[in-house]
């Protein structure tokens, strides 16, 4: 995940958006934050998502095909 510092200047520069127009910089600046957010997001959630097992109630694995390769995949790795 991102750095407190990183999370926390998402934070000042959306609140400054929301009060007055940011600078161009400004705005490159929170593109490319938002971005590395996203991009630590979504490997995180994959990352439980391999971690997650689906079970019927008689107790039979019904993972979705798609996530039992995308775990396989990952292991080959």
């Amino acid at each position: 995940m991102l750095s407190n510092e990183k999370l926390q200047r998402i934070s000042e520069l959306a609140n400054k958006s929301k009060k007055e127009s940011l600078t161009s910089e400004e705005k490159e600046e929170q593109k490319s934050l938002r971005e590395e957010y996203l991009k630590a997001f979504r490997g995180n959630f994959k990352e439980h998502l391999h971690n997650v097992k689906v079970v019927d109630p008689k107790g039979k694995d019904v993972t979705p095909k798609k996530l039992k390769q995308s775990k396989a995949k990952r292991h080959l790795h």
